[in-house]
């Protein structure tokens, strides 16, 4: 049985806005498998514990440039906020998505190689990387990046310098942009549901059971008739569809006309949304989260040894 740290509980409890208490329950319960432990805790509270477990724990910045249609989108991240407001570290970043755009790199290793200056001469991307690092003292690296050039118009949204959203279309300009805006407040994860994961579906339809399971046994528990098989199954499908509806771009209410879905207005508009792009700080990262109480612990045992 893994031990169960209140730093642990702490973390889990900051993603999820959980009482303290079911954190550590959840966590006792997955062995100390985080993950777990959200799904756990998805299943026990509802949807309670899982809307804040999309906060964002690394800092960082996305940066995208679009000429035409060629565009790239970058995410570059740091270890503290106050270097996102470094005005070396924001012109890195620009010069970063130019650069994915105008010359189609590999990998991150192939990126960093390209000059840093658009004459093809001086120091490399990389380069200015680990001088910022020597003036600033902090560590930065460029995590992920997206070219776009598939002939299709583009549009772009940058919500403040942490989520980017670019968007291949053919139609309207405007409509576009309203779109990457919309995808920003919205995040979903497909166009459409038939275009949502297979391992996402599973995961959720895996939520939607075991919450079934949790209310057959209080009913069990408070002497009352369970649901039946057939009703089970039909509330978890239930539960799998509204979900697919949430996630999915063109089943969304649009942000700025709740009355209509985001396919609705777009067919007003004569638009096709061809794909789209999100890069949010830090998804997907966990920030570390120091036990100060283990530190101070393990601080104090270290000066009794060698005072012995």
């Amino acid at each position: 049985m893994a031990a169960i740290t209140a730093s642990m509980v702490g973390e889990l409890r900051a993603k999820t806005d959980a009482p303290m208490m079911e954190c550590k329950k959840a966590l006792t319960e997955a062995d100390g498998n985080m993950e777990k432990a959200e799904e756990l805790l998805r299943i026990k509270l509802g949807n309670k514990a899982g809307k804040a477990s999309s906060r964002i724990t690394a800092e960082g910045v996305v940066a995208a440039y679009v000429d035409g249609n060629v565009g790239g989108m970058i995410e570059i991240n740091c270890e503290t906020d106050f270097v996102t407001k470094n005005d070396s570290f924001m012109a890195l970043a620009k010069a970063a998505a130019e650069l994915v755009a105008k010359n189609n790199p590999a990998d991150i290793a192939a990126l960093g190689a390209l000059p840093y200056e658009q004459d093809g001469f001086g120091p490399t991307l990389e380069d200015v990387r680990k001088g910022l690092i020597g003036k600033i003292g902090e560590n930065m690296s460029f995590r992920r990046f997206k070219r776009f050039a598939s002939g299709a118009k583009l549009a772009s949204y940058l919500h403040g310098t942490r989520i980017g959203v670019l968007v291949e279309y053919e139609g309207d300009d405007s409509a576009a942009k309203d779109v990457a805006m919309h995808i920003a407040a919205m995040k979903p994860v497909a166009l459409s549901t038939a275009d949502v994961s297979p391992e996402l579906i599973e995961k959720e339809r895996a939520v939607a059971a075991g919450k079934a399971e949790e209310d057959r046994k209080a009913a069990e528990a408070a002497g009352k008739p369970a649901q039946s098989a057939e009703i089970v199954a039909k509330r978890v499908e239930g539960a799998v569809q509204k979900f697919l509806k949430e996630v999915s771009l063109y089943n969304q209410a649009f942000v700025k006309n709740d009355k209509q879905t985001v396919e609705a207005m777009l067919k007003g508009v004569n638009t096709q949304i061809k794909s789209f792009t999100m890069f949010i700080v830090g998804e997907g990262i966990e920030k570390k989260v120091d036990d100060f109480a283990a530190e101070v612990a393990a601080q104090v045992a270290a000066a009794k040894g060698a005072a012995a």
